[in-house]
């Protein structure tokens, strides 16, 4: 069963934070958000009795992503981990404000969602645009934080050619699309950025598609995915990285984004950086190749983050 959580970002926006293995659920539940435990001091929901001593992990998906993207992983990681995927802001169902759409607005949402959902100190699981929030999280309140998995993001800024590519492709999507099978057939074969066609790419944009009177649109607004790209094309995160004290494991696709030497400098400059590297998949690693991904970082949980006693076995 699936509850959702409703979490209070930066500037009072409302987010959603999904438990995609919830044990169990009620009606209540499925009508409306689930209810956050009483607040301790400090904005961190109180143990009460039956609390969940599982670990605590954070799914954070990219910028043209949504929280549901993260499902089969988080029911992966439920036996041992308390594993929740948040929609950050102006995606999924998470409110869509004017802005801002900055990296600085994306990591206060994370900490908020954190410490309301009391999840620390968690384990923060990044894929390209929510990685870089999950390594700046870990930098910045090493105090929430027990490890972190980066998932295809590079440290080295994009450059602005880059950008204005990435917004002629986005500008080229025909939107809107006739049915939702267009969306997909189209993202997964005739986009000239499906490279190799990849269907698995086609049923990860068809998942952020909502229907329109006109048709199937984005449940994003592209400006507000251009405001957010705004500080990787200018700047460079190589002090962050060196900044993150817990366990970080670094995974690419071999076909992915992240080029093999950045990811190898990026684990040097983490103080305890690991690598992942899998085969046959490209930026889309935890869906290209999802029994890989979810055993590497299994694995990586395994060795870096101390379970409670009594935790579920494997």
């Amino acid at each position: 069963m699936t509850r959702r959580f409703e979490v209070t970002g930066a500037g009072g926006i409302r987010l959603a934070a999904w438990d995609y293995a919830a044990a169990a659920a009620t009606a209540g539940d499925a009508a409306g958000p689930a209810p956050v435990p009483p607040a301790r001091p400090g904005g961190c929901p109180g143990p009460g009795p039956g609390a969940d001593t599982r670990p605590g992990v954070l799914l954070l998906h990219g910028l043209l992503g949504r929280a549901s993207h993260w499902a089969a992983t988080a029911r992966r990681l439920a036996p041992r981990y308390r594993a929740l995927a948040l929609d950050q802001r102006g995606h999924g169902r998470s409110e869509r404000p004017e802005g801002p759409y900055s990296t600085e607005a994306y990591l206060d949402d994370a900490i908020a969602a954190v410490e309301q959902l009391g999840l620390a100190p968690v384990t923060v699981i990044g894929h390209s645009m929510g990685a870089l929030t999950a390594w700046q999280l870990a930098a910045c309140r090493p105090d929430l934080v027990a490890a972190v998995v980066i998932c295809d993001m590079r440290a080295a800024a994009l450059g602005e050619a880059g950008q204005r590519e990435w917004e002629d492709w986005i500008r080229s999507w025909p939107l809107p699309f006739a049915t939702l099978g267009d969306a997909r057939h189209w993202f997964g074969e005739q986009d000239a950025w499906a490279d190799p066609p990849n269907p698995v790419r086609g049923d990860f944009f068809a998942e952020v598609m909502a229907e329109a009177d006109d048709g199937w649109r984005p449940q994003y607004a592209r400006q507000h995915l251009l405001r957010s790209r705004d500080t990787w094309i200018r700047d460079a995160h190589w002090d962050e990285l060196a900044g993150v004290e817990c366990p970080a494991l670094v995974v690419r696709g071999l076909d992915g984004k992240l080029g093999r030497a950045e990811a190898q400098e990026m684990v040097r400059v983490l103080p305890r950086g690991r690598y992942a590297e899998i085969a046959d998949a490209g930026h889309l690693v935890p869906w290209d190749q999802p029994d890989a991904w979810c055993d590497a970082v299994e694995r990586f949980l395994r060795e870096a983050v101390r379970e409670p006693e009594g935790a579920a076995p494997a």
